[in-house]
């Protein structure tokens, strides 16, 4: 028997997932009565459900009209639970490009500041795991690689902006794990090599070298996405 957190997670996710997959569209009413019925909850439930969407802006209640979808412009969309719907959404290569421009801007500037300081050997540890993983053809090792990489850099920079969005570039990875729609889920060593470069410029101390080799990791990166991504 589900748990009453495990009801809310699944209404919460469905309707999340449906909202950002365009099923519900912005200015449909949300009626809490009806969701009950179709997931077997509570109203309880649904209300808390429907608290956290609001929080993350994708549903609006009005008061003697109900709760009303609303559209993209809206939504947290660095928050990791939006980045993870849109990742299974058809919005899949659209978020990547979107985030991966977000970051063209942000880690070059993460790893300057990184350069020489208390975290850049945890910079080059996660790129030579990555480079081991690959060796051993382990893509769940090297993801989880990968993903220390990215918050070593972004946290050793010693602002607790970029740390903050660590969490953002995590949730972005993470929807690369079951994207069957692109040859790029796959691990490299051609990237695997591009995050030491990045990982030896930090720890050598030289930040000027360290933002050149993050800004070619992220951009070639980029590339690949908008040459992969179907056509509009």
């Amino acid at each position: 028997m589900p748990t009453a957190r495990g009801l809310h997670a699944h209404v919460l996710e469905t309707l999340g997932q449906r909202i950002v997959d365009g099923v519900l569209a912005p200015g449909d009413l949300v009626r809490p009565e009806q969701v009950a019925d179709e997931f077997g909850v509570s109203r309880s439930v649904v209300r808390e459900a429907l608290r956290v969407l609001q929080s993350l802006g994708l549903v609006e209640p009005r008061q003697r009209v109900g709760t009303l979808v609303r559209g993209i412009a809206t939504w947290e969309l660095l928050a990791p639970t939006v980045i993870r719907w849109r990742g299974a959404s058809p919005a899949y290569f659209v978020q990547q490009r979107e985030l991966l421009e977000l970051r063209l801007g942000v880690e070059p500037v993460a790893a300057s500041l990184t350069a020489g300081g208390p975290g850049a050997a945890a910079v080059l540890e996660a790129a030579r795991d990555m480079l081991d993983a690959c060796g051993r053809q382990d893509g769940h090792a090297y993801l989880e690689a990968d993903v220390r990489f990215h918050r070593a850099l972004l946290t050793g920079s010693g602002n607790a902006v970029f740390t903050h969005f660590a969490g953002t570039v995590e949730a972005l990875l993470c929807t690369r794990t079951s994207e069957s729609r692109d040859p790029i889920t796959g691990w490299t060593r051609e990237a695997a090599l591009r995050h030491e470069a990045v990982g030896l410029a930090v720890v050598d101390g030289d930040a000027e070298a360290a933002a050149a080799a993050a800004s070619a990791l992220v951009r070639v990166t980029r590339d690949e996405f908008i040459a992969e991504a179907p056509a509009r």
